[in-house]
Order: C-alpha cells, then structure tokens, then sequence
C-alpha cells in the first residue's frame, strides 16, 4: 500500500485510522464501538468511509465479527505505532490503546499452566480476556476474528491460520491409595475394568485411548461418574471416588504428595500435542505478541 493510497487527495480525517485500527486489533465492529465509546454505526461509516478513501475493502464481514484482509493488515502494521505514539503524546492511557488479548482454550490447561505463567503480564499492562472450551469450536471462534490465540489440541486443517507446536501433555492412569492397595498383586487392566471409573465424557475418550494404546486393547466399561472438566474428575479421584486417566501436570502435586498413586508406568505413554494459533491480523497488537512469547518460552518446561 503507497503513501498515496493514504494521503489521497486532501486531509484524510485522523478518526477514521483510529477507528480502523481499533477494528483490526479487536476483530470486531461492535467491540470496537465499546472501546472507542463510539456508536457501532459510526464505526461502521468510519470504516467505509476509509475503503472508499483507498479504494478497496478492508475486512471481510461475517456473522460474528470481521477478518482483515491482507490490505488490511498492511496498513495497520503501518498505523500501530505511530497513532499509540499520538495517543501517549495526547495523554490517553496506553491500557486503552493496546486492545486487550483475546486467548482461548481448554479449561483445566489455562487455569492449571496458562494463567500461571500469563498472570505476570499484567503488571506490564497487558489484559487478558480468556475463553475456555473444545478445540473444533475455538478454531471457529478463531476464524471469526473472536480470539487472538487458541491452544488447540490439533493443528488447525489449512494454511488460512498460523500454529506452533506447544508441547506434549502425557497422560497417566491413577487412582487414591485405597484403591492401588486393593489392585496390588491383580492384572491390569482386567482388574480395572471392574471398579469404578471417573471420566470426562460418556465415551470415555480419554481413558479408551489409552487402553488402545498401551494395552492394545478396547476398554469395556462403564463411568461411575461423568463430568466434563478434568479438574473435578481430578477431584472425584483423589478423594477415593475412582481411577481415571489424567493428563500428567494435572495431578503433578497430588502424585508427589502421595495423595494419588500411579497405577501403571508404560515405556511409551499416549501423549496428545498442543498448538498455539494465531489469528491472521492480530500480530500488530504488541500485546498478542507478549502472549505469545511468553506461552512458548513457558511450555518448554511444563
């Protein structure tokens, strides 16, 4: 994009690069207007007014919020600086300049290791605004410009979003000391296959795949209790309620407290990888970027 594509013919009015800035960073009309304590329809004229100006479209509108199109993202790495530099020069906070971070994921992963990493952000002014749940759906959200970074337990299909490899997370079998006495001297997993069982989900997706793979055989059997969130699956077994399969940084102090006991230790434990994936577009908000990093430099000791 050229400096005549900007400047045009005649002043161009400074509101309409705030407004489109703002856009780009937050992905999102009306979450814009919020910010700017704007009316969703002046943003929306601001924003047409500059495609007009430059002669092309800037985002393209979906049901729920809007995607930068490649112009789009040039002009804001060419905006960013400069108009958060007028904004300190002018006195504005620079909290309200630099969009907050929208990050997604699983539930049990975040509070267990993203926020206690991510939490130090803060007091260099960084917001967070977090979202939990199932990768299909983030990817999704993603794609509809409502986040800025997913930990997904997939790499996303296509080439339209940007992941990095995260990490491994290993998944161990455990159970409360009551009942690794009980199974001391009986052989796995038959034994197991007959006490009670705390799962995630009715198909028990976490628990079959590891029978798959380490006993190369199919799990029959049936939960005693469900509950979608590993952390209180994790809580239903160390108070003795049942065995279940965890994901290893999940129940890493009740291992080493003796609170929870490893019923089976296999040469080549099932392991699921994670990626961190980025929206196309949200790399000009300094903020993604610190997020970013900061997960990344993390992971590699978790």
């Amino acid at each position: 994009m050229s400096d005549h594509d900007i400047h045009g013919s005649g002043p161009l009015d400074l509101n309409l690069l705030r407004t489109f800035l703002a856009v780009h960073r937050l992905g999102s009309f009306t979450a814009a207007a919020r910010q700017l304590s704007l009316s969703q329809s002046t943003v929306t004229t601001h924003i047409r007014a500059l495609e007009r100006r430059l002669g092309r479209e800037l985002f393209e509108r979906r049901a729920q919020g809007v995607t930068p199109l490649p112009h789009a993202d040039e002009l804001a790495a060419r905006l960013s600086a400069p108009l958060d530099q007028l904004a300190v020069i002018t006195g504005e906070e620079p909290s309200s300049t630099v969009a907050p971070v929208h990050l997604a994921g699983p539930a049990e992963f975040l509070g267990t290791l993203g926020l206690t990493v991510l939490a130090q952000l803060v007091a260099q002014g960084v917001r967070l605004r977090v979202a939990t749940g199932l990768t299909e759906s983030l990817l999704e959200e993603l794609r509809a410009g409502h986040h800025d970074l997913v930990i997904a337990t997939r790499r996303p299909r296509g080439r339209t979003l940007h992941a990095e490899l995260l990490g491994d997370e290993e998944f161990v079998l455990v159970a409360a000391p009551v009942w690794a006495e009980r199974l001391k001297g009986q052989e796995l997993p038959t034994a197991l296959e007959s006490l009670p069982l705390i799962a995630y989900a009715e198909d028990l997706p976490i628990a079959r795949r590891y029978w798959r793979h380490v006993f190369d055989r199919r799990l029959h059997a049936q939960a005693a209790i469900t509950v979608p969130d590993l952390r209180s699956v994790l809580t239903a077994v160390t108070v003795g309620a049942g065995w279940s399969v965890l994901p290893s940084y999940l129940c890493r102090t009740e291992l080493a407290s003796g609170v929870l006991r490893l019923l089976h230790q296999p040469e080549d434990p099932p392991i699921n990888t994670s990626y961190l994936v980025q929206r196309p577009g949200s790399s000009t908000n300094p903020h993604v970027t610190l997020v970013r990093e900061r997960l990344l430099a993390a992971a590699k000791t978790w």
